[in-house]
């Protein structure tokens, strides 16, 4: 008799660790707040309408060593959505207001996906408040339209209609692997997606798939340049919303940049590959500590 396929939960990779959610108020927008483990601050930023538990397999790794807080971004998940665009600013002053609020004066910043266009423009006008830097296939270097359709019709589907296999296949379609896409996963994103208050501001949170808003918020080599922090650079070659040759134009407009691919691996490395991201992550930040 072949013995069942047994998946981690959430509660199991968080197992052993010591934890609390607790919601912050960070300069009056109450935020969800995953926090572990004791040391240098790690901050980790999710990507467009995501969670706090895109870094659940990452948290009882990273906690050994250093204070980990995973939150839900302005407008996502369970913190509070205020009634306007969230534009890339709006990211930066949230996780600027979430440092205050903790005391946190510098930190290890690691940004997915929207997080990392949220983790790189905070590097690029306070580069005092980050120590390094993680992009994780960040977004915000291109404005891709076919692209930023699939992200606003597959998020605004998912949302506007009560069909748990809609968001399914949002889920999916992160993932090389479909597996990685957890019913579990599912459950958490499908509950919040139908949050009132996630229904009424699912135009602010899509706004930066609109071209002439993410033109205005868009990071240009240039902009890059401007960061000083250490950076890691990490991308799946099957990322279903940015080719590799994006990542290698951001490592190259990135002074000291490290760039690593990851093979079979779709939207969320530190996910899909846990085991791998961990080790190395935990290597660049040995590498990398901050400096008061």
């Amino acid at each position: 008799m072949t013995s069942p396929t047994i998946v981690p939960t959430i509660w199991t990779e968080l197992a052993g660790v010591d934890f609390r959610v607790t919601t912050v108020d960070a300069g009056g927008v109450p935020t969800r707040s995953l926090q572990a483990g004791a040391g240098e601050p790690v901050i980790f930023l999710h990507g467009t309408s995501g969670h706090l538990e895109a870094f659940a397999r990452n948290i009882g790794d990273h906690a050994r060593r250093y204070a980990c807080h995973a939150i839900d971004m302005l407008g996502h998940g369970y913190t509070g959505k205020p009634d306007f665009p969230y534009e890339i600013p709006r990211y930066r002053d949230h996780l600027l207001a979430y440092m205050d609020a903790n005391g946190i004066e510098s930190a290890h910043i690691v940004g997915e996906s929207l997080g990392g266009w949220a983790g790189a423009r905070t590097a690029i006008d306070a580069p005092e408040r980050v120590a390094s830097l993680q992009l994780l296939c960040a977004g915000g270097t291109v404005a891709n339209p076919r692209v930023m359709e699939r992200i606003r019709t597959t998020t605004r589907e998912a949302v506007t209609r009560d069909d748990v296999e809609l968001t399914r296949a949002r889920m999916r379609l992160l993932m090389a692997d479909a597996k990685d896409a957890t019913e579990e996963l599912v459950a958490v994103r499908h509950a919040i997606y139908h949050r009132p208050d996630f229904v009424a501001t699912i135009d602010n949170l899509l706004c930066l798939q609109n071209m002439e808003t993410r033109l205005r918020n868009v990071l240009r080599p240039e902009d890059l340049a401007r960061i000083t922090a250490p950076t890691l650079i990490v991308w799946g070659r099957d990322n279903p919303f940015g080719e590799v040759p994006e990542a290698a134009a951001m490592h190259e407009a990135i002074a000291g940049s490290e760039l690593v691919l990851f093979d079979e691996c779709g939207h969320w490395p530190q996910h899909e590959q846990a085991a791998r991201y961990n080790e190395l992550s935990l290597a660049f930040l040995a590498k990398h500590p901050v400096t008061r």
